[in-house]
């Protein structure tokens, strides 16, 4: 029976075939129109063959050392009851023990703190009513009782797996104020140094609309854009970006490696999102892309329909939508925020 060292070696053999004909492809003007590519879509590259780069580019996350993993709330729960779905919860946890296991650096940014705390209030008082746009006092209280419950269950998993998790709630005025900023990155770098799992969340107890980030998916870019993070994963409800919602088009083609994001391709983004729980649509996810890929870090958003896919990403197969990093070195993260306002 082949070994796994034999099979690692045959794929960098021939990744390495793959890299020498990439290289003798020249084409003078990147091209930014879509090409069809056995029935999915990716922009057209610098070397005209996108598809021979994905596979090269993915081959090349098996290297990264700091990622950041992000977790919507529809991936959390069960969509029948919205309670939470420990079996899902039990694998991520494992996924992201056995990276820490494998000397990666991990933080975890998770939501879910809302819709957890609106269904054990439910249950803990009959007939309470509390809808999707409940006032923002409202929202508040179950962030807090669903902070509190969802910290509890991350950690007793994670305490299974022989690794300790921290919490770190955040507001954007965490990372706007010159100061808060200075001590958040600190306290990331001395979980870090301890071999402290960080899960972070936005602090929506306490924050009001113009202290909100709003949406988990730019935070977890913010955060990976502040700890010089190389890989950003968001996990969905939705495979990848498409060209269109092809929950509503039946013909929407599926995009699997962007190496350059650009204006067309962030009008594809749909600002909303297939389930009652999430707040993040295709264009909190295309806006995270931006933030990552200016500050150099790659992102994938994939399906979590199946948490393995955590490290069949790591090992570079080739699921969900890839975002290429490409550091700009004029891009502020602080500049953004305003712009934000």
């Amino acid at each position: 029976m082949e070994t796994n060292q034999s099979v690692n070696s045959r794929m960098d053999s021939d990744l390495e075939v793959l890299e020498m004909d990439l290289s003798k492809k020249n084409s003078s003007d990147r091209k930014s129109d879509l090409m069809t590519s056995g029935g999915q879509k990716s922009v057209e590259t610098e070397s005209g063959d996108p598809s021979t780069e994905n596979m090269i580019y993915r081959a090349k996350l098996r290297d990264r050392k700091r990622i950041v993993v992000k977790v919507g709330s529809s991936s959390l729960l069960h969509s029948s009851t919205g309670r939470l779905d420990y079996h899902k919860i039990d694998v991520l946890v494992r996924e992201l023990s056995d990276l820490k296991n494998r000397g990666k650096d991990v933080i975890l940014v998770s939501s879910g703190a809302t819709a957890v705390g609106r269904e054990v209030i439910r249950r803990t008082h009959a007939g309470t009513t509390l809808a999707e746009d409940s006032p923002i006092t409202v929202k508040q209280a179950c962030s807090a009782v669903g902070q509190a419950r969802l910290m509890m269950t991350y950690q007793r998993f994670f305490t299974d797996y022989n690794q300790i998790s921290g919490q770190v709630l955040m507001t954007k005025n965490t990372i706007g104020d010159p100061l808060s900023k200075y001590n958040l990155c600190n306290t990331f770098n001395e979980l870090l140094k301890f071999d402290v799992i960080p899960i972070v969340n936005e602090n929506d107890s306490v924050a009001t609309y113009e202290y909100s980030v709003g949406d988990n998916d730019n935070l977890s870019a913010m955060v990976a854009s502040l700890m010089n993070a190389d890989l950003l994963i968001l996990l969905s409800d939705v495979d990848g970006l498409y060209t269109d919602d092809p929950r509503v088009n039946p013909d929407a083609t599926f995009i699997e490696y962007v190496p350059r994001l650009d204006e067309n391709l962030m009008k594809m983004a749909k600002g909303t999102t297939g389930s009652s729980s999430g707040t993040g649509g295709m264009s909190t996810k295309l806006q995270a892309a931006m933030i990552a890929t200016q500050s150099g870090c790659d992102m994938v958003i994939v399906n979590s329909r199946h948490m393995k896919v955590i490290h069949e990403v790591v090992q570079g197969r080739n699921h969900g939508t890839l975002f290429r990093a490409n550091l700009n070195p004029d891009f502020d993260l602080q500049d953004h925020l305003e712009s934000m306002e």
